[in-house]
């Protein structure tokens, strides 16, 4: 068992360093998994457990104005994180179908390499999305989406900063942070109150952008097991199987909220529909005695004591019949 445990650990060792890239290795954060990992288990811990629990008896906070000027933060630095994927690579320098990390301490190299740590603490940072939730106790959008998108990025990206701080994988944060530049914006106008929120009509093709971003990660990754291209294949693995993941995950969100959600309008519209005619058909006898009442006139209406009442039998069936008699031509 020792000696097992003494295997693992030299793997780990050598690995981390070994194999990564020693210009992060002295980073924040960069020196080991395990900070990350505590962070992400907490983070999961904390806004399904932890935090409802701690709301559960208390006021959901009013954070409207910290909501905006989060929101306005998150545009502005995911702009900024595009922008410097597109500079330092993505706009010219990489290409779309094979791009091997490049190691040097040549100036865009390095640029990159920041942005990618960046990109990473930006995981963090969004965070916030989920516990500001816990904290307006809106516990039913906490959902396994989120929690595992948000949980798993932050250890997701460490690998990547970690051993390939730029090249291939990093088209994931190029369009990722396009994406979230839109997606904040939304966000930041949903923020703005009630009067802005009519021409928020589009929130369903912002998830459906999210799913094509995934198909684009896709094939893009996956395209190297047909291409050589010297560019770490665990790492092709690693960013395609995310993306495959999250497609699947946000498709079923998106079928959950949009198409289930239009089913069930049309569900109960026609379920009012059938209550209304029921009404209806239950008010119509009511509706043509009212009718018959008012086109007839008072002294044409027959009613039961203005009857005699007399009884036969009728022979060939055997059978007792009662007969009314009309009485109101006859004296007593």
């Amino acid at each position: 068992m020792a000696q097992l445990v003494r295997i693992i650990y030299d793997g780990y060792r050598d690995l981390m360093d070994n194999k990564s890239d020693p210009r992060v290795n002295n980073w924040f954060l960069m020196s080991s998994p395990f900070p990350t990992l505590t962070i992400c288990l907490f983070y999961a811990y904390f806004v399904k457990v932890l935090g409802p629990k701690l709301m559960e008896n208390r006021k959901p906070f009013d954070l409207r104005r910290v909501m905006i000027w989060y929101n306005l933060f998150q545009v502005i630095f995911s702009s900024w994180l595009f922008h410097e994927s597109v500079v330092s690579g993505w706009g010219g320098h990489y290409s779309f179908r094979c791009q091997p990390v490049d190691y040097s301490d040549n100036p865009l190299a390095l640029r990159m390499m920041n942005g990618c740590w960046w990109y990473y603490i930006s995981k963090f940072i969004e965070l916030s999305d989920t516990i500001f939730f816990v904290l307006r106790k809106k516990n039913d959008h906490i959902t396994t989406l989120h929690v595992i998108h948000h949980g798993c990025m932050p250890m997701s990206v460490w690998f990547g900063v970690k051993f390939t701080p730029g090249g291939h994988s990093t088209f994931f944060g190029f369009l990722n942070t396009f994406v979230h530049i839109i997606m904040y914006s939304y966000y930041l106008l949903a923020a703005l109150g009630p009067r802005i929120q009519p021409f928020l009509w589009w929130k369903k093709y912002l998830t459906a952008l999210q799913m094509v971003q995934f198909v684009f990660v896709m094939i893009h990754a996956f395209q190297l097991f047909f291409i050589d291209c010297n560019y770490p294949m665990a790492f092709v693995w690693w960013i395609g199987m995310h993306a495959v993941m999250f497609y699947f995950l946000f498709r079923d969100f998106y079928v959950e909220a949009y198409k289930k959600k239009k089913s069930n309008i049309a569900i109960n519209m026609r379920k009012e529909k059938n209550i209304e005619d029921k009404k209806r058909q239950r008010q119509q006898p009511q509706s043509i005695l009212n009718d018959f009442t008012e086109k007839t006139n008072v002294n044409d209406i027959i009613y039961a004591n203005q009857y005699k009442m007399a009884t036969g039998y009728i022979s060939d069936s055997g059978l007792r019949n009662r007969v009314f008699i009309d009485n109101r031509g006859f004296d007593e």
